[in-house]
């Protein structure tokens, strides 16, 4: 019996799908990634950068670094780079907005458009395809036509679970509605995800959250797989702090979806006597929202990625009070950093801590229970640093490795599976 064959599509390259390929290719099931954009700083095509101004050069090779893929062990990676090239150039210099062209808009455009390829070149000798949500309608309706299998990563919690929630949050404060985009999403976008879940055989999801909002629609649990992320306990490491702050830490969107606003409402509250707020991210409230607490926190609007590290080790304590996340790899970037956290059950919280040894896990919207574990932290240093070094020891258990194991293994079995069911059909 030959190997099986397994195609891999994404529309950039964060580590949960440069890994999700890794275990493809570790395993020899990986037949080819399917991309916008490949960038490698080597290649020719690339130097070409070199004759820009450096200004815009630096501001390119940032955006294209979000899509370098790693080597797959020689594995062939297809791109389909204008229309992404197109959309990044638009976003870039604000012609969008000029054009009347929204940020989702312009995603949607480049997303449909790999889907249709992938479903039209990308299926001859396939065994089975793994893609993504937004990325998977039209692709997985072909390979069903063909009887491949259609194995589905679904990286949040199914639209409906948000839209609910954030509907709630839009209601709570109608100021933060028009920064609520879940809440508006185009029906034809709702019909594709209803499509993509439906049409898949199986669906890998990173937190039992995720698998809890599948389940709440009726799909089976056998069909659903949890395999948390890893930990990038190699590139984020425990590091000396260098002063004596009490510093609470949040990394992320600085918006509504993340609970911020509830952060921001404890730790104004609280009135810690020597102590700091760190919001760093890009701020999506609506304008001017948050500046009724530039007195009371200290905002980095945006950072390279390889920076994060300081703002980490000069943390206490991190706090991520989401209200809708499939996973938030910045809960393992903290406790690879020996930094405990403050969570919610909304994320992968239950998957990676254990409430008051790594960190606590706290409801979400719960200002007073913020408070309350805040509070701890700032008053239990000693303990509060051991509860740091136990979040190393887990963050290293958690590594990219084993993700990448787990992955692979459950794939096997499925594709086996599926090959016993066609035999006795």
């Amino acid at each position: 019996m030959s190997t099986p064959r397994i195609s891999l599509v994404h529309q950039i390259n964060p580590s949960n799908a440069q890994n999700a390929a890794l275990a493809l290719a570790e395993a020899n099931l990986l037949q080819e990634v399917i991309t916008p954009i490949a960038y490698d700083p080597k290649a020719a095509a690339w130097q070409y950068l070199n004759l820009l101004p450096k200004k815009l050069k630096s501001v390119i090779t940032d955006e294209m670094s979000r899509r370098s893929w790693v080597s797959l062990n020689g594995v062939r990676i297809q791109t389909y780079p204008w229309r992404e090239i197109i959309r990044i150039f638009l976003s870039r210099t604000r012609l969008a907005t000029r054009l009347g062209l929204s940020y989702s808009r312009l995603v949607e455009w480049v997303y449909v458009s790999l889907d249709r390829q992938v479903a039209k070149h990308h299926l001859q000798g396939l065994d089975a395809i793994y893609s993504y949500e937004d990325l998977a309608a039209t692709t997985f309706e072909a390979a069903k036509q063909q009887g491949i299998l259609c194995l589905y990563d679904l990286p949040i919690p199914f639209y409906r679970t948000t839209r609910k929630i954030m509907s709630q949050e839009a209601d709570r404060f109608p100021e933060l509605a028009p920064a609520i985009e879940s809440i508006r999403e185009p029906a034809w976008k709702i019909e594709r995800k209803e499509r993509e879940v439906q049409l898949a055989d199986h669906i890998f999801v990173a937190s039992s959250f995720t698998k809890k909002s599948l389940l709440e629609i009726g799909v089976e649990a056998e069909k659903v797989s949890v395999i948390p992320y890893g930990a990038p306990v190699e590139y984020f490491q425990p590091q000396p702090k260098l002063d004596n702050c009490f510093r609470a830490l949040f990394v992320g969107r600085v918006s509504p979806r993340k609970g911020v606003q509830y952060l921001l409402q404890a730790w104004q509250e609280l009135r810690l006597h020597k102590a700091e707020l760190v919001l760093v991210g890009a701020n999506l409230f609506p304008t001017n929202w948050l500046e009724q607490y530039k007195n009371i926190c200290r905002h980095v609007p945006s950072t390279p990625h390889f920076l994060l590290k300081q703002y980490y080790s000069s943390a206490s304590v991190f706090v991520f009070p989401s209200l809708v996340e499939g996973f938030a790899l910045v809960l393992l970037e903290a406790m690879s950093c020996g930094i405990p956290v403050i969570t919610t059950p909304h994320t992968a919280g239950p998957d990676i801590i254990t409430d008051s040894v790594e960190g606590f896990i706290i409801p979400i919207r719960d200002v007073k229970a913020l408070k309350e574990k805040l509070e701890w932290c700032y008053s239990h240093p000693l303990e509060l640093a051991e509860m740091g070094r136990a979040a190393r020891r887990k963050a290293e258990q958690l590594n990219w490795g084993l993700y990448r194991q787990q992955l692979a293994s459950r794939i096997q079995e499925i594709l086996s599976r599926s090959v016993q069911i066609k035999l006795t059909c």
